[in-house]
């Protein structure tokens, strides 16, 4: 049993090895567009290598312990989360290499005017991100609930910038590449956001036992601690 303890703790650090890079890369990214910062946006790209491989090594490992340990219970239900979080992870990865890659791309284009909507997006799906993981570590199922709750506005944001910037290309047909990068941008951080929420989803189950995914009717109805 002491081994499987020690082999778990070290699958937990890990990811928590890949969630710290994940942030720093969403975090960078979108201040390499908002800042036209070239140097934040290739630090994203640098580090794209070793996210990919400690997305590999924590898949190794998990498997190993189910395979080789047979966990029970709440040890099952911690390694298979770990799983799911890991590829949401790897996918906010690549997302952040996406919105780097467009922050490249604007580097030498005038700014215009709606990027000012990015940064609030930014803020509340880099703020989605960090609740879901601290309500993993903390095993936190309210922490959690209210990362599903903060998904709609992200949504709703999305819907207004789209709105926006499809408006301003129609009027301003020579800034149409800008304005595409950046709804490249918005999209892509309304997918981090969602990967939030799976986190978020895979917290509740780890802690509650309760899948709530595809149910939005029974997410506020999960029981309190």
């Amino acid at each position: 049993m002491r081994h499987f303890e020690q082999e778990l703790e070290k699958l937990k650090s890990k990811l928590l090895e890949m969630s710290a890079l994940v942030e720093s890369a969403i975090y960078r990214s979108v201040q390499g567009v908002v800042e036209k910062n070239e140097e934040l946006a290739q630090q994203v790209l640098r580090n794209e290598s070793r996210v990919n491989q400690l997305e590999i090594e924590i898949d190794d490992a998990a498997i190993s312990l189910l395979a080789l340990q047979a966990p029970l219970a709440a040890d099952l239900r911690l390694v298979t989360a770990t799983i799911k979080i890991n590829n949401d992870l790897e996918r906010m990865g690549d997302l952040s290499v996406s919105i780097a890659q467009s922050a490249l791309a604007l580097i030498k284009e005038p700014v215009i005017r709606p990027l000012i909507d990015i940064p609030h997006i930014a803020g509340l799906a880099q703020g989605m991100v960090r609740k879901a993981l601290d309500a993993f570590v903390n095993r936190d199922p309210e922490l959690a609930r209210s990362v599903l709750a903060s998904d709609d506005a992200v949504d709703n944001m999305r819907t207004a910038s789209y709105h926006e910037l499809i408006s301003f290309m129609a009027t301003n047909p020579q800034q149409i590449p800008q304005a595409l990068y950046l709804l490249s941008v918005i999209r892509n951080l309304e997918r981090i956001a969602d990967h939030a929420t799976n986190i978020a989803e895979d917290v509740l189950f780890l802690v509650k036992g309760i899948d709530v995914r595809h149910h939005n009717e029974e997410r506020s109805a999960v029981p309190q601690r």
